[in-house]
């Protein structure tokens, strides 16, 4: 008889239950969110006749790959789907939300996530990494230049965050009172930018020596940080079967509702991995306003953006951008500058 088997994960602890094959809950209970005490809870039915399910989440990456070396048959689910069947349970507890799981599982109403491999995660780390430390730079120096109002400081719109400390500290250092309030911060400020400068200079050696992301850095406005979170994101490019679908999974793509005599497309849907869309929205942009290039997406961009001005434009590359870097990745091409067919 075949087992399905619903884990509601939380950081500490999980919900399990496990139904039949009619849908009858066979086991409920809980336990810590650990490998060996999940194995220990199902250890009274045949590995073989169970199917595990639960949705994704922050520990899907441990327990997937933890559970699948015990043996297990584990699958994680889409977590828009699954809270979407929830929805409709009366009551909200952990045993219920099990309960659901299973059945969602035994139904086969779901989509598989695909479990990136431990490379990809180190990369993301990385590029997370360095995004948090750019944004405490930026944080900090904006909370300079508001305290500087108060005493009737101005400061250009513009200072370049690497020579923002020499273009400060001067000020500071003039008035005894600015030095007492403000010195500590441009010092923690001026840490943590050489913390970024860092970051930032392993980012770019890490582009620099994998092979794909030099294919795709030799696209015009494509960078060390679009191709890196390109391939981190992707992972795996056998597991997209179209290129087209690759924009559509990054949420560049357009909503669609279809009811009746209704047929209203929408703005870009916005699924998926938002640090994707905004490296190829930033790429698209660089290609169309600062690369000197040229190449025959960027024209086919530029005629777009006289009919539909610049952002709709802009978008549309990034979305051709996702596919042609796909499609070099998949099939292990250069880019070309002749006219793409079919990227669209």
């Amino acid at each position: 008889m075949d087992y399905f088997v619903g884990l509601d994960v939380s950081l500490r602890s999980v919900a399990i239950c496990v139904i039949d094959a009619e849908g009858n809950a066979v086991l409920e209970r809980s336990a810590a969110c650990e490998i060996e005490d999940i194995v220990h809870c199902l250890a009274r039915f045949n590995a073989s006749e169970l199917r595990i399910g639960f949705e994704a989440g922050a520990m899907s990456q441990h327990l997937f790959f933890g559970l699948q070396a015990a043996g297990l048959n584990v699958v994680c689910m889409e977590a828009r789907q699954v809270n979407a069947a929830l929805s409709a349970m009366r009551n909200k507890t952990d045993k219920t939300d099990a309960r659901g799981i299973a059945y969602v599982l035994r139904s086969g109403w779901f989509n598989p996530v695909h479990m990136k491999s431990r490379e990809a995660h180190a990369v993301r780390a990385l590029l997370s990494s360095r995004k948090a430390v750019q944004r405490k730079c930026i944080d900090l120096a904006n909370e300079i230049r508001g305290l500087f109002r108060i005493f009737g400081l101005r400061l250009p719109s513009r200072v370049d965050q690497a020579s923002f400390d020499e273009r400060v500290r001067p000020i500071i250092e003039a008035d005894p009172d600015l030095s007492h309030a403000l010195l500590p911060l441009l010092d923690a400020r001026a840490v943590l930018f050489a913390t970024y400068r860092e970051l930032d200079r392993r980012v770019k050696q890490a582009a620099s020596h994998d092979e794909t992301c030099l294919r795709f850095m030799a696209i015009p406005g494509v960078g060390p940080i679009a191709a890196l979170t390109f391939k981190a994101a992707v992972d795996d490019p056998k597991r997209f079967t179209s290129s087209r679908t690759v924009a559509a999974h990054f949420g560049l793509t357009p909503r669609r509702y279809q009811s009746g005599e209704m047929d209203n497309p929408g703005r870009i849907s916005k699924a998926g991995d938002a640090d994707v869309r905004s490296a190829l929205y930033a790429a698209a942009n660089a290609m169309m306003m600062r690369s000197v290039a040229s190449s025959e997406i960027k024209s086919w961009g530029l005629r777009l953006m006289r009919r539909k001005g610049r952002r709709r434009a802009v978008v549309a590359v990034a979305r051709k951008l996702a596919v042609v870097m796909h499609r070099m990745w998949a099939d292990n091409t250069e880019f070309r500058q002749r006219p793409l067919e079919g990227a669209v």
